[in-house]
């Protein structure tokens, strides 16, 4: 397939920036979706507790998996094509956990669910193929804020729903939901009339989710199974063996599904590792705080509060995130993405020495997790305009597909490593210890230097780059006379 021409030039960028937000937050909604219910699982499916945690597992699984593959589809076939393809597995999945009485169908409805992350990567690449130059910048921070943003107002909202009416109607609302973005997302998002040349490498494919499924599994199931049991050493083990296969595969295809030629670019290569890191300061919040939240006030550590209230005390860091976008676009534009990054570590290692000195308090937990929010906001916008500045236009679904999986590897390193610190603290206590806390924000703030000084070491852009690492900015894009200006 040959590149046909380029992309038309949108003349009224608020409505697609609007539509691709809110997909962008709908695909975290997922994630925060059957928390409110999680512990009833058991009861409700008649299931072992062990067996009911893949509910959550399994949609991580299948995000990770899908967001490198559903970039490179989207620079091939269309990324407008395979957005709308995610929505409808996304609709499908939440028809069918919304009729299951049984853990085997909502499982496959949950896996469809975890597709829905797809869309993110592909929204900021549609972004830069029909958005003018000037316009990217401050969209790209919006779309990136809005993936916190759903995670955040998720749980207030699903906790609410699952307390006053029955369980499947969490899932039944998320099909609503689908099929107004999917109409939406047909109206309004371009077609596509650039694509990159070459078929779909449907052998790396098979092989990138195997060794990842490999991985992921023994990280996610290793507080569960153990870190020195045979599953977790024999799936760890074992995808580790098949991503170094695949690694090697790729590089002798022309046209693989993930281009590790252009992943072991330097700006690309160092990003990525600083995403992980990321990623894993930001997700040990969203395990710590919670507990912390919830735990009972007699433990002489807990906050004593109920789910929705934790989702209320926890909301502002979303709205944060959000409202970030025009001030990394800002960032992004004045001093580069680099140093944007270097901003976003610093706000949130302000937040985590916080949380050592301070979280006795509710406030104190809102300010800490809000300021995360920040840097999250601020970090996350800057990602993809580093990507984009180190590849090539048909490389941009891939290249930030990629990317979205290093987030995600960090995210899910985090849950498994504060999950163990945390039941370690608590055992022979009834509950996990101040020291257990205290534990976890030191290795958060850990890896927040580390995410710093890995961004230290992304190369600065060429000239001829750098009007996608240091876009211009009309900050509101979302106002409808902007264009017009």
């Amino acid at each position: 397939m040959q590149t046909t021409g380029p992309s038309a030039i949108v003349t009224r960028s608020w409505p697609l920036v609007a539509v691709l937000a809110v997909t962008g937050a709908c695909a975290s909604f997922m994630f925060t979706l059957v928390v409110p219910i999680q512990a009833q699982l058991p009861e409700l499916l008649n299931a072992p507790r062990e067996a009911t945690a893949w509910v959550v597992t399994i949609t991580l699984l299948t995000s990770a998996v899908v967001t490198p593959i559903s970039g490179r589809l989207g620079d091939l076939f269309g990324k407008r094509k395979i957005i709308l393809a995610l929505l409808l597995a996304l609709i499908i999945g939440n028809i069918l956990a919304a009729a299951s009485t049984d853990l085997t169908l909502l499982l496959v409805g949950r896996a469809l669910q975890g597709l829905m992350a797809g869309v993110i990567p592909l929204g900021i690449a549609v972004l830069r193929d029909h958005l003018p130059a000037e316009r990217v910048g401050g969209a790209v921070a919006l779309i990136s804020g809005s993936f916190g943003f759903g995670a955040a107002l998720g749980l207030p909202i699903s906790a609410t729903i699952a307390q006053t009416l029955d369980w499947h109607a969490l899932f039944w609302t998320a099909s609503v939901a689908g099929l107004a973005l999917l109409i939406l997302v047909a109206l309004i998002v371009p077609k596509d009339t650039e694509f990159a040349a070459g078929s779909f490498d449907y052998i790396g494919a098979a092989g990138l989710s195997a060794g990842l499924s490999g991985v992921l599994v023994a990280v996610a199931q290793g507080n569960v199974w153990g870190w020195t049991s045979p599953a977790t050493l024999l799936m760890g083990s074992g995808g580790i063996v098949l991503l170094i296969v695949w690694g090697i595969f790729e590089l002798r295809l022309k046209n693989p599904v993930v281009d590790l030629r252009v992943a072991a670019r330097p700006a690309v290569l160092m990003t990525n590792l600083a995403s992980v890191a990321l990623g894993f300061a930001f997700f040990s919040s969203q395990i710590l705080f919670p507990q912390l939240l919830q735990l009972p006030t007699d433990t002489g550590i807990g906050l004593g509060q109920s789910l929705i209230s934790i989702g209320l005390i926890l909301a502002p860091a979303g709205l944060v995130q959000v409202a970030m976008a025009p001030v990394a676009a800002r960032l992004n534009r004045n001093v580069g993405g680099r140093a944007t990054m270097v901003v976003s570590v610093i706000i949130i290692a302000f937040a985590y020495a916080l949380a050592l000195l301070v979280s006795s308090e509710i406030w104190h937990i809102l300010v800490a997790n809000a300021l995360i929010g920040a840097g999250i906001g601020i970090g996350y916008a800057s990602m993809p305009l580093l990507i984009m500045g180190a590849v090539e236009p048909t490389e941009t679904g891939a290249a930030n597909g990629l990317n979205s999986l290093m987030r995600s590897l960090g995210t899910s390193s985090a849950a498994a490593v504060m999950g163990a610190i945390l039941a370690a603290s608590g055992a022979g206590h009834s509950a996990p210890t101040a020291a257990g806390f205290q534990l976890g924000y030191t290795i958060a703030l850990g890896a927040t230097v580390l995410a710093g000084a890995l961004t230290l070491c992304i190369p600065r852009p060429r000239p001829e780059e750098a009007h996608f690492v240091s876009l211009p900015v009309d900050v509101p894009e979302l106002n409808p006379d902007a264009s017009q200006r």
